[in-house]
């Protein structure tokens, strides 16, 4: 299956069959795009610089719709045909990407300059990948250049609201050595699109409020990649970076009772992995991975700060003073993963994976956790089989027995089948997800105020791990330029986690929260708890049609349901809900026009447009439905004397001038600004690269060389 556009780069006159894109993520073992047993979809290198995309989640928002956003303060709310990124497993080569920040991921850390393609595979993928991966698995390719003694590339982007997007690589070859260094640098002015406050969230009917629809932030990161072949059967690699983040939150103490803010945030994380691999002949190889990545955050006050929370003790402090630029750290999460894996043939036409893996989560939260910090750790061992033993069908099955510090054993297993028939292709499959909680659900506590009211969020530390089970059926018929695919699936949940209201008599016996708890409607408690089941299940569609090799149509349409059963212990109840962030109907629709003029330049042209029905919520309101348009231009201006290749992109988002004015407090559909435009420079330089047809399908810029 193809996400929004075929995956060939659809204005070259080349053979199709040469632009097949090998993809790893659905098997763990590497496939032809149109062979793949496991639904996978796509984005290439092309289609990311065509739409003109300024981050991660513009990309999968404008070119996938099963995906949504609500940008926050912490990170990205993101959903995925239902489930929260809790349930998401998003990877960076392969290796697992370390964030979730209350409930929500920082995706800054990913440079949409530096990515290759992106392989995502929906459905519950813990029988290769483990916990968090129960919604799906998104897989990040970047890009390499191992093949050149020198590369250099710049890129600069600038847009309204001093959107300012920077990216370089600096990258050489000597002998068996290949180094890679990248930086970016991203930062907003943040936009406003309302003054007015939430009236049932404050005491009085505010027009003048201060706070930002999107606040101000500046991050950056560098990151170095090391590449060791001393022969053609041995190779390692390193990977490491550095990232910081800073979010600018406007004060707002004109007004009592609206939300104060009275710090802003900091995010300090970093990583390094070291992988090998062996090839034991051509078709069997063993590799070895270890990796570390830390995610922390913390608050830098600018006024004076009464804070709850643990003190060294372990007794929780109702009011702790912090002072205007002290820094304070609120969770550092920090894993460890290795990972030895082996991919064998077999006789009969069997290919068998088998792995093992030891995982170790730690937190340090000294004002949220009880003894200021908990850990957790996972190991697993897993078999995977696929049998291709006839031209018309392939059959793969496998299995992850996990051992939890907390929950013990449990089994995942998986099973799908692709039949083939000429240019039809049908694919059906059944998955087990496995979720322990984590150390964060389990015993993080923390208040929240939100103009008049004040949530205090508890962990829960009897709750139960998370199962699901996933099925899907799909179809897809390619031929020439023309291709289609349906897919069908429906997911069922069981002790699903959420946040839930619970009574005033559930809050810890000597916090700040006891003592807000006096009856007076200001206080509402929530606690993680185990939603009885949960279910959802829909339909995504695509359909992409290369009319001519310049003009290229195409759209995709995602139709979703969701029902949840939670425990009402208020009421002594089940009640069925809407799982937040559902939208019944979401699609997107694209139109693309390159022609290349002469061998200086060529123009393209795209005209983008997605939509989505109503969002709903269970606290908050709902998000209205909406649609935004996008037109993009690309000028390829060739290479000069010097080996020099010139790139410009600009455009216009959002032409219709779309902005929600629902007050803040309120969910929204979309948090656009409305109507704004961007540039794009590119300048990159390469020495020793030979020129071939798969340097063509990477991106435009490297059809130029």
């Amino acid at each position: 299956m193809i996400c929004s556009a075929p995956l060939a780069a659809q204005n070259l006159d080349i053979p199709s069959e040469q632009l097949d894109e090998v993809v790893v993520t659905a098997t763990g073992t590497p496939h032809t795009l149109k062979n793949v047993p496991v639904q996978t979809e796509i984005i290439s290198r092309r289609q990311i610089e065509q739409s003109g995309a300024a981050s991660f989640e513009d990309i999968l928002s404008q070119l996938c719709p099963g995906f949504d956003f609500n940008a926050g303060d912490m990170g990205s709310q993101m959903t995925l045909n239902g489930l929260g990124n809790n349930y998401i497993l998003i990877m960076i080569d392969g290796k697992r990407l370390n964030g979730d920040n209350g409930g929500e991921n920082d995706l800054g850390r990913i440079d949409p300059h530096n990515i290759d393609h992106i392989e995502i595979v929906k459905g519950a993928g813990s029988a290769l990948y483990g916990s968090d991966a129960m919604a799906g698995v998104i897989n990040i390719i970047t890009r390499r250049h191992d093949d050149q003694a020198l590369y250099l590339e710049n890129t600069t982007r600038g847009g309204s609201y001093m959107d300012l997007r920077q990216h370089n690589s600096i990258g050489f070859s000597i002998g068996k050595l290949t180094s890679l260094t990248t930086f970016q640098l991203q930062h907003t002015d943040g936009w406003q699109n309302t003054t007015e406050e939430d009236p049932e969230q404050t005491e009085y009917h505010i027009y003048d409020s201060r706070n930002k629809t999107v606040n101000m932030y500046t991050n950056g990161q560098i990151g170095q990649r090391l590449i060791y072949i001393p022969s053609g059967k041995l190779s390692f690699e390193t990977d490491g970076y550095l990232y910081r983040k800073r979010i600018f939150r406007p004060t707002n103490g004109r007004h009592p009772s609206c939300d104060v803010n009275t710090f802003d945030m900091k995010y300090r994380d970093a990583g390094i992995s070291l992988g090998s691999e062996y090839k034991l002949n051509e078709s069997d190889l063993i590799t070895l991975d270890v990796s570390w990545d830390r995610h922390a955050y913390y608050y830098h006050y600018t006024d004076t700060t009464l804070e709850e929370g643990y003190d060294p003790n372990g007794n929780y402090t109702p009011y702790y003073p912090f002072f205007p630029d002290q820094e304070h750290l609120q969770s550092d999460q920090q894993r460890t993963i290795a990972e030895l894996k082996g991919i064998f043939a077999l006789p009969w036409d069997n290919l068998l994976s088998a792995g093992a893996e030891y995982r170790y989560d730690y937190l340090n939260a000294p004002m949220r956790v009880k003894d200021g910090r908990d850990d957790d750790w996972t190991t697993a061992v897993y078999l995977q089989d696929e049998f291709t033993g006839t031209r018309w069908l392939n059959v793969t099955a496998g299995i992850r027995v996990i051992e939890n510090k907390a929950f013990g054993f449990h089994a995942t297993p998986k099973i799908s089948a692709m039949f083939k028939v000429a240019d039809l292709r049908i694919r059906t499959g059944w998955s087990r997800g496995f979720k322990s909680p984590t150390p964060k659900e389990q015993g993080y506590h923390y208040l929240r105020t939100m103009g008049a009211t004040t949530f205090f969020y508890m962990g829960n530390p009897d709750l139960k791990p998370q199962t699901s089970d996933y099925i899907s059926a799909g179809v897809e018929f390619s031929r020439g330029g023309f291709s289609a695919s349906v897919t069908g699936y429906r997911n069922e949940l069981d002790n699903m986690i959420t946040l839930v209201n619970v009574p005033l008599s559930q809050i810890p016996a000597g916090t700040a929260a006891e003592y807000m708890g006096d009856g007076s409607g200001q206080l509402t408690p929530r606690m993680y708890m185990n939603m009885e089941d949960a279910r959802t299940m829909g339909v995504d569609a695509s359909l992409t049609w290369r009319i001519t090799s310049d003009i290229t149509l195409g759209g995709a349409y995602s139709w979703l349901d969701t029902k949840a059963h939670v425990y009402d212990t208020k009421h002594d109840r089940l009640n069925e809900v809407t799982i937040d962030g559902m939208a019944h109907h979401k699609g997107n629709i694209y139109g693309t026009w390159q022609h290349r003029f002469n061998d200086a330049y060529r123009l393209g042209l795209g005209l983008y447009g997605r939509a989505s029905s109503t969002r709903y919520y269970q606290n908050n309101g709902n998000g209205k439905p909406y649609q935004i348009w996008k037109l993009t231009t690309t000028h390829n201006l060739g290479q000069d004397k010097n080996g020099l290749v010139w790139r410009v992109e600009a455009g216009i988002d959002n032409i219709l001038d779309y902005k929600e004015t629902t007050p803040h407090g309120l969910h929204y559909g979309t948090t656009t600004p409305g109507r704004t435009f961007y540039c794009t420079m590119s300048i990159k330089f390469s020495k020793g690269r030979k020129m071939n047809t798969r340097d063509v399908e990477k991106g435009s810029l490297d059809d130029d060389d």
